[in-house]
């Protein structure tokens, strides 16, 4: 698939709601009982999801950056270990970077 914007461009993208009012909003309104706001996160990322996910495209190799998209589930499992990471949330990110690959071509 070719890609509208590199990963570091869409976590900039994703990033910049991060501990603003609005991105409170916002994950305030898709808050399940639980609360917590998964979805959200590709909107207004908590600040330790923010570091999570800084972490895990910084430790990425070129090939993964430039090839997110292809990514199997094990690499993504694979990337979010050794960043020391929730998986779920770069699984998330990841499908999220994807859509809008998708979206924008």
């Amino acid at each position: 698939m070719k890609t509208s914007i590199s990963i570091e461009q869409y976590l900039q993208k994703v990033a910049r709601f991060s501990a603003s009012d609005y991105g409170k909003m916002i994950r305030d309104q898709f808050k399940d009982i639980e609360g917590s706001s998964e979805l959200a996160m590709l909107v207004a990322p908590s600040d330790e999801e923010l570091e999570q996910l800084k972490k895990a495209v910084a430790i990425m190799t070129p090939a993964e950056k430039q090839n997110a998209a292809d990514l199997t589930d094990e690499q993504i499992q694979k990337i979010a270990a050794d960043a020391q990471i929730d998986p779920a949330i770069l699984a998330i990110f990841i499908n999220g970077y994807i859509l809008h690959c998708k979206h924008a071509s």
